[in-house]
């Protein structure tokens, strides 16, 4: 599909003028947009930029949450031929340093006054950044500094100039073409400072066309869009396959009522990473553990069915007549209720990614009839290499390669990708682009996998984290950091994990509990407890994280390459990671290198075979504060289990 992003905006309001494109929940009340009206807005937008001076080629930041007019302003500075970079609404300002000069940033278009602070904070640092536009006004009425606007008078200006100038907005779009650069997303910048991965127009929308083709999305689906703008995983799945398929994007109020607008919204087109999925699960149970004894049993009684036979018919196989028939039983009175609770009634496709999914939680929502799959992809690969098709989904793989995509092992192990959806290069950054783009075209992801007897790839870890055990019993065994750490949060009551092991003669992890789900499990021991670090070190609780890391180490004990990766001693953290901090990245990947160094003293403590250490550690709170948690944390030991061979 040869086009740009304003072109199949104009095709749209073209051809289906009066169909809605956008939603956006305001004060309680879904507003809609529809595909003239939005054209209409793009056309103001892009004109009031053009004449406050953005060129074609220039870089524009965008930063906010999903806003039908922040899409518009990333619709117009393209039409216009610039680039618009969306940043992460939570960074703080510091940030936002490094991308702004990085791309010589002049224009910038945020949502509301906590953008604007950060903005006006940095400009000292970033001194060329002389546009700021904002979209809510709310509490801005008495800020006068040089260059700050509404986008309301954007727009007023637009208007004027467009009439003045009626060819000027279909000339700007006219002179876009499809190899033109579309997008800039920056990384997450766990080694250093971020990456800023380029996209032209043609390599985000083939990745978009590919993937709306494989699942048939139609202008009659509907999305939620809830995730960052700035994740390319939302920007696809809001932005390049909303222009491509036709379909409704809406935009919740606020990151509070997100739970509220799934449900009234009833998407049929869904995309979340796993914790998105353990949360909304979480939330299910803990309720249920709360209803009379008459709900409980009759909900385990249809679960165990469900369980049993509810992924073989996703997968489109037959389960005989007695089971459809309690299937269709368990339909009317548990799964269905259950899937309207969740938001998901509507639900023909869903997707999750970025980190592994316990089977236990995928076998969950497809034996509920809600059709989970996962797929593989990157910034850098705009998001679509391996998808799952409808029949084979399945926990432990990512998918079969997409159209256009060829996959081979480098002798490492590290997975290879050649697409028309890679990335044209590392913004002023050569030596980078050269290190990940081979002369010939294949892109190198830095995971480890391989591709299985059923033509499914699977992810082990990434290659530079694989690892050897050194010295002790396992010497020169492999250490798979993330796959461990994946295991363990399987587990609802695990939100993060650390493991450390290279080098080392064992393995020990570093964890946090998930708050909600712990502290409900507390409660209904009548176990009372004063917040997250006093919850953390209670000896139950560290007996409820002692079995699940135990269980893990049964099922490691069950895998030839990584037996020697069982989990010797662990303790539970006494502050939650948090992106603030440093500890994880806004995508919430740890930053284990880090955390290492941060917690030197709790890592020698584990592997010195110390039972407790004192530690203090400064944090950053929302408001901007800094403090500081202190805590005795316990240090405990869990059972490992001699490998399991195989059967001859």
């Amino acid at each position: 599909m040869q086009t740009t992003f304003p072109q199949l905006l104009l095709d749209h309001a073209q051809r289906r003028p009066d169909a809605p494109a956008m939603r956006e929940k305001e004060y309680g009340i879904w507003q809609t947009t529809s595909w003239s009206s939005m054209a209409r807005l793009v056309e103001a937008l892009a004109c009031g930029l053009h004449q406050a001076g953005l060129t074609r080629g220039e870089h524009m930041v965008v930063i906010g949450a999903n806003r039908p007019r922040l899409y518009a302003t990333m619709l117009a500075a393209q039409s216009l031929g610039a680039i618009p970079i969306p940043l992460y609404q939570d960074a703080v300002g510091g940030e936002c340093v490094f991308p702004i000069n990085n791309a010589d940033v002049r224009f910038c278009v945020v949502e509301d006054q906590e953008q604007v602070d950060k903005m006006l904070e940095i400009r000292e640092q970033c001194p060329q950044l002389s546009h700021i536009y904002y979209d809510d006004p709310r509490g801005l009425r008495n800020y006068d500094q040089p260059g700050l606007g509404g986008v309301e008078e954007l727009i007023a200006a637009g208007q004027a100039h467009s009439k003045a100038h009626p060819q000027l907005f279909r000339e700007q779009v006219a002179a876009c073409r499809p190899d033109d650069v579309a997008a800039m997303f920056f990384t997450s910048g766990t080694t250093g400072n971020p990456k800023g991965v380029v996209h032209t127009h043609n390599t985000l929308i083939n990745r978009a066309d590919v993937g709306a083709r494989f699942d048939k999305l139609t202008p009659a689906d509907e999305v939620l869009a809830y995730m960052p703008p700035a994740w390319i995983g939302q920007n696809i799945f809001s932005y390049a396959q909303w222009l491509v398929a036709g379909y409704v994007v809406n935009c919740p109020e606020s990151g509070a009522t997100v739970t509220i607008d799934l449900k009234e919204v009833g998407p049929t087109y869904y995309f979340a990473p796993p914790r998105v999925f353990e949360g909304l699960l979480t939330s299910v149970m803990i309720r249920m553990e709360d209803a009379g004894a008459i709900k409980r049993g009759m909900f385990r009684y249809f679960m165990d069915v469900a369980q049993r036979v509810g992924p073989t018919r996703m997968d489109g196989k037959s389960i005989g007549l007695v089971d459809s028939i309690k299937y269709q039983l368990g339909d009317w009175l548990v799964y269905g209720p259950l899937r309207n609770n969740l938001g998901l009634s509507r639900v023909r496709v869903a997707y999750t990614a970025g980190e592994a999914i316990g089977p236990d939680l995928f076998s969950f929502y497809r034996s509920i009839g809600i059709n989970l799959k996962q797929l593989y992809g990157s910034t850098e690969t705009a998001v679509f290499v391996c998808l799952q098709p409808d029949h084979e989904a399945r926990a432990d793989t990512v998918g079969v390669p997409c159209e256009g995509v060829e996959i081979k092992l480098s002798e490492s192990g590290e997975i290879l990708v050649k697409s028309p959806g890679l990335l044209k290069g590392y913004y002023k950054n050569p030596t980078a682009t050269a290190e990940v783009l081979t002369a010939d075209g294949w892109y190198h992801t830095s995971d480890a996998g391989f591709i299985d007897a059923s033509g499914h790839l699977k992810i082990i870890d990434r290659v530079k984290d694989v690892g050897r055990l050194m010295g002790g019993v396992h010497d020169g065994a492999m250490f798979a950091p993330k796959y461990v750490e994946n295991k363990l949060k399987f587990f609802s009551y695990i939100k993060e994990a650390v493991a450390l092991g290279d080098k080392r003669e064992r393995v020990c992890v570093m964890l946090n509990i998930d708050f909600e789900a712990v502290g409900n499990w507390a409660e209904r021991r009548n176990l009372s407890y004063a917040g997250y670090t006093d919850l953390a070190q209670k000896p139950e609780v560290y007996e409820l994280i002692r079995d699940c890391v135990e269980k893990v180490n049964a099922d490691l004990s069950r895998d030839e390459l990584l037996a020697g990766s069982q989990i010797s001693r662990f303790l539970v953290l006494h502050k939650e990671l948090d992106a603030d901090d440093g500890e994880l990245t806004r995508t919430n990947k740890v930053r284990r290198g880090f955390i290492s160094e941060r917690y030197a003293a709790l890592v020698d403590a584990l592997y010195s075979g110390k039972t407790e250490q004192y530690i203090e550690t400064q944090v950053k709170f929302e408001d901007g504060r800094s403090g500081s948690v202190n805590a005795t944390l316990k240090l405990g030991d869990a059972k490992t289990f001699a490998p399991v061979k195989a059967a001859a």
